[in-house]
């Protein structure tokens, strides 16, 4: 950086033009004074004299030129403070506004630190947010993105910040609400965040574009931490719920109701924190996204050779395979049926129906090379949870067959980036607890009035969450 300053910094022609000016008025003098003094008694002594003072004089004029007038900027005159191009204010015209990049004085190389997501409110007035860049600037937090959300009164600014690992969030809290910044919220984040915000969202539209089931998913990881229920018109049993929203949808501070495409409503709440209209108006687009393109599930098939010979094609299901999964239902045994549903199935056709629906979860469906399904493998989201259920048919049991299903199901719930999944059964359900087992994976096991709820932990970050609730088991 040094180099390239030095070589834009202009030639001071000037300066060189009056100190050789200089140079010949100093020869001219001292020709004077050698013709004056030079043929008296002392006079060589005093020429040397006079030659070692020049001397001395032009060492000091050089150290003195070096020092002062031709030394570069220092490193310290060209680093701003963060934020300071903030200046003018935090408000902007287009409805949202996002930078992206390196910011603070914590390098990016920097070993021990630690990664923040950051949401504070501030006034919309010139200064507000220089006032946090610079707070943060003096706690060494390096500001990697940042993006703010107009409202009617202030500015939501939600950063993603690398701090030093000994910052805790209790001080980086105290010095933002010194700075002006209100209702705070800190968690820390991962390197997922990393991704900016607007190829975040394109990702989420193409996956929803092309898969129905992943609207659920794309609305709580565009979201974060929420709860997401998708709430029918019409209840399994035929009676209407009353659920209904504008085609505009309905925002209500923490809580979010956006009409389903697939009729009912998606409700979405995130008790911690409100939500904003950016977030508002996202939702909304990803859910039209949906709408317009319709009811839509993925095709592909993978064929599996059972240890007997006999071939089977384990596929996605949807509700055009509602009357095969009802000749199914026909030729399960009541004990089968009960194992899976814990009792008897009223209205069949309903209840399937709701199953195979994308917007409730992902079904695998498993057929025989003549084509007639022989079981279904179901993943549903469940709020923030997500349950995992199998239905075998009799003839079909005991082969394997529940065990790959299984295993299939939840590798989508890893992709679909689920902590836990869980399955409720009974107790004498010994197929069910045996492919939970073979999974390899830490189960929690919740017995209540001979119901049985396992949950397998999928990474590090469920096993701190609380096994399957009790209320669930009695449902």
């Amino acid at each position: 950086m040094t180099s390239a300053k030095s070589a834009r910094r202009p030639h001071h022609w000037r300066r060189d033009l009056i100190e050789l000016a200089a140079l010949f008025t100093a020869v001219a003098v001292a020709d004077a004074i050698a013709n004056l003094i030079g043929h008296q008694p002392d006079g060589p002594y005093l020429l040397m004299a006079s030659a070692v003072a020049l001397v001395a004089t032009a060492a000091f004029h050089t150290w003195w030129a070096r020092r002062h007038s031709h030394a570069p900027p220092s490193d310290e005159a060209d680093v701003a403070p963060v934020g300071a191009g903030a200046a003018g204010g935090t408000g902007t015209s287009a409805g949202e506004a996002e930078v992206t990049g390196e910011g603070g004085v914590v390098g990016a190389g920097e070993t021990g630190t630690t990664l923040w997501r950051m949401r504070t409110t501030v006034l919309d007035a010139p200064g507000s947010l220089a006032a946090l860049c610079t707070a943060l600037a003096g706690l060494r937090v390096d500001i990697l993105t940042l993006q703010t959300h107009p409202l009617a009164q202030g500015t939501v600014d939600e950063f993603l910040l690398r701090a030093p690992a000994s910052l805790q969030a209790q001080e980086l809290s105290r010095k933002i609400a010194a700075a002006g910044g209100a209702s705070t919220w800190i968690e820390r984040a991962d390197a997922h965040d990393l991704v900016d915000t607007p190829t975040r969202v394109l990702s989420l539209a193409t996956r929803t574009a092309l898969d129905a089931a992943e609207l659920p998913l794309a609305l709580r990881q565009l979201l974060g931490r929420c709860t997401i229920h998708s709430l029918p018109a019409v209840s399994v049993t035929g009676r209407a719920t009353g659920q209904s929203a504008p085609v505009e949808g309905v925002l209500e501070e923490t809580v979010m109701r956006l009409r389903d495409p697939s009729g009912g409503v998606i409700s979405v709440e995130r008790p911690y924190l409100p939500f904003t209209p950016t977030e508002f108006a996202r939702a909304r687009a990803l859910v039209e996204l949906d709408a317009r393109l319709g009811p839509r599930v993925p095709r592909s098939e993978d064929v599996l050779t059972l240890p007997e010979g006999n071939e089977i094609t384990v596929r996605r299901a949807d509700q055009d395979d509602l009357t095969a999964a009802r000749a199914m239902h026909d030729r399960c045994s009541q004990d089968t049926l009960g194992l899976r549903y814990h009792g008897p199935v009223a209205d069949a056709d309903r209840y399937l129906d709701h199953l195979l629906s994308p917007r409730f979860g992902r079904t695998l469906a498993v057929q025989t090379a003549s084509g007639r399904l022989v079981a279904l493998g179901h993943l549903l989201w469940d709020g923030d949870e997500t349950e995992v259920a199998l239905l075998v048919e009799d003839d079909w049991q005991r082969r394997g067959i529940g065990s790959e299903l299984l295993r299939r199901l939840v590798a989508l719930a890893e992709e679909a980036g689920c902590d836990s999944v869980y399955a409720v059964t009974q107790s004498r359900n010994t197929g069910m607890v045996a492919a939970m087992r073979a999974l390899e994976l830490p189960l929690d096991y919740q017995i209540e009035e001979g119901t049985l709820v396992i949950t397998a932990r999928l990474s590090s970050e469920g096993a701190a969450r609380p096994s399957a609730p009790t209320e669930r088991a009695r449902r």
